[in-house]
């Protein structure tokens, strides 16, 4: 990590902190503050409890990302071209001269005759112990890239390369003997330990932190199934991943700043969490796999390289971006007939998937949507993507203006032709992301899609509307053309919410909303109605499609649900909700004063 921190001191990218901060809360707070600035990176020089320096906010900003990839981006970009369209070398060769040696810096290098690196061991205890928020169950590594291999191999083309998060401490945990895993659906890493569960070979992990900036992120790269990361990881880092087996058969990465080595105990868990999450929520305390561990090495003057997440945005969003700034020319590879798909980052990621989709079934008659219902649900079937909550998707050429990247204007652009008697399609009882909780079950929840082909057929009001009084609303705030914002009372429960749902859509019923296709209950409509953040945030994460939405005039035909007038949204904070993250107020206050921001 030295020679990245040189790169962004000599260009005015690094700050460095001498002064000596607690890891319980401060040096969290100092990044959040920080990142908030869109300030530089952070060189923590002196942590309280740990001989390490940290790095965090590496990612902080976009142009800070595509500065540490500046010489291999253009070159990565040109071989997911030829991919996407391998005519396209013979159109422009010269432009494709130096993709075959970009290709073989793919290829992992095994160091035969040991490691290049000469490693020694500390204890987990020594590492910084940085916990985030104050309900965190413990210190975690933020920043993991978290290497396993199959039954039987030694192959690293056959690895899987994680970011899977990791407790170091707390809850029931044997300190410098044991750690947690927190994996979740579709993780390669599940696909393995399924296999050792079958297996009488002990299922060895190693976990890599710091090194090259291209291997944290190959760590969360949405590679295909059986493809290593470890060969994107040498694409973006400019030179091949080079690796080492120890004296116990774990692998070793040559360029990590530490590996801690272990052995993932096959039918044993232990509480992990909770643990402040990116979509602005706790992801609370679960059962999840323990890892005994073996060794902790690290490299002479090492750097433990840390990121801090919480309600989006974050440092971890750029990784959003970059992800979607590579991979959009697959789009249609992974994803035929999809033009553009954007998830959300202020929305949590998973909970709203926006999409741009062709329609080719029957261009000569009337448009409503047909082939884009097909795509969504290859959307909502694949991988990654089939965590989405709601997906609203649009139709390609309706508007050749239109793209997922605008996204106040993809909304209004949706909200003026969706129809709602025929537009909605629900999932039910099916599986959300585990970091979600508004769903009836962990992991368990609904998802709906929302499609919208043709002209609009209403005009969005820009005004609020006038409306008469109502002893159940406590406020009412116009969130965006088309979208109102109402408060009741907090919610209770489903049982009493059906009957109290009633009375407002009767009451709604009886108020000019034709300009209103969608309202939006939250706790503060003030608050949700402050800017499009708040408005995705609030809306797509407090609510599960078959408990939360209801209509004005709603109907059942023949299974399928929709209504005559405005949806609604039910974004209340719900009883089994998880506590969304607040800051130590006291440790803000220290932490602004000092650094003067």
């Amino acid at each position: 990590m030295w020679d990245v921190v040189r790169d962004l001191e000599k260009n005015n990218q690094l700050l460095r902190i001498k002064t000596e901060l607690d890891p319980n809360l401060e040096v969290a707070e100092v990044h959040r503050q920080v990142y908030d600035k869109q300030g530089p990176a952070i060189l923590f020089e002196n942590i309280k409890g740990s001989p390490y320096p940290a790095l965090s906010n590496l990612y902080g900003t976009i142009d800070r990302t595509e500065f540490l990839f500046r010489k291999t981006l253009p070159k990565i970009k040109r071989v997911i071209e030829l991919k996407a369209d391998p005519t396209k070398l013979l159109k422009n060769p010269f432009r494709y001269l130096t993709t075959p040696l970009t290709a073989l810096q793919a290829l992992p290098m095994h160091s035969w005759f040991g490691s290049p690196v000469k490693y020694s061991k500390t204890t987990i205890d020594q590492l910084p112990q940085i916990k985030s928020w104050p309900m965190d169950g413990g210190a975690f590594v933020t920043l993991p890239q978290v290497f396993t291999l199959p039954p039987g191999s030694k192959n690293p083309m056959e690895s899987n390369l994680g970011m899977y998060r990791i407790q170091l401490s707390g809850n029931d945990f044997k300190q410098n003997e044991e750690i947690g895993l927190h994996y979740q659906l579709h993780r390669g890493i599940g696909v393995h330990h399924e296999a050792y569960n079958r297996s009488e070979e002990p299922f060895r992990c190693s976990i890599f932190v710091g090194g090259l900036p291209s291997h944290a992120f190959s760590a969360i790269m949405p590679m295909p199934e059986g493809i290593s990361e470890l060969t994107f990881a040498g694409m973006l880092g400019g030179k091949r991943f080079r690796y080492s087996f120890d004296d116990q058969g774990h692998f070793l990465s040559s360029d990590a700043d530490f590996v801690i080595t272990g052995t993932i105990l096959k039918n044993v868990k232990k509480p992990e969490g909770p643990f402040g999450d990116h979509l602005g929520y706790y992801s609370l305390t679960h059962d999840f796999p323990v890892m005994k561990v073996d060794s902790v090495y690290h490299r002479k003057n090492p750097i433990w390289h840390f990121t801090v997440v919480g309600r989006p945005p974050q440092e971890d969003s750029s990784f959003g971006y970059l992800i979607h700034k590579l991979v959009e020319d697959l789009t249609e590879q992974e994803f035929p007939g999809v033009k553009e798909i954007h998830a959300v980052d202020a929305a949590g990621v998973h909970p709203l998937l926006i999409a741009i989709g062709q329609e080719r079934y029957m261009p000569f008659r009337d448009p409503k949507p047909e082939e884009i219902l097909t795509i969504a649900n290859r959307i909502i079937g694949s991988g990654q993507t089939s965590l989405a909550k709601y997906l609203i998707i649009a139709a390609f050429g309706d508007d050749v203006a239109l793209t997922t990247h605008n996204l106040k204007a993809f909304f209004q652009h949706f909200l003026e032709r969706v129809d709602w008697t025929r537009d909605l399609h629900f999932q039910t009882k099916t599986t959300i992301d585990t970091l979600d909780y508004s769903g009836d079950d962990w992991n368990g929840g609904s998802k709906v899609v929302m499609a919208c082909r043709g002209l609009p057929i209403r005009k969005l009001e820009y005004n609020m509307p006038a409306m008469t009084p109502n002893s159940m609303i406590n406020s009412i705030n116009l969130i965006m053309p088309g979208v109102l914002g109402i408060s009741l009372k907090p919610f209770t429960n489903y049982l009493d919410n059906e009957e109290d749902m009633k009375v407002l859509t009767s009451y709604l019923s009886d108020q000019n909303l034709s300009g209103f296709p969608l309202v939006v209950i939250s706790d503060n409509s003030q608050f949700t109605s402050k800017n499009m953040d708040n408005f995705v945030w609030v809306t797509f994460t407090r609510s599960n499609p078959s408990h939360d939405i209801y209509g004005v005039g709603s109907f059942v035909s023949h299974k399928h649900w929709g209504c005559k007038g405005s949806l609604i949204i039910d974004a209340r904070k719900k009883p089994h909700h998880a506590p969304e993250l607040v800051a130590d107020t006291a440790i803000q206050k220290k932490v602004a004063e000092w650094l003067n921001f």
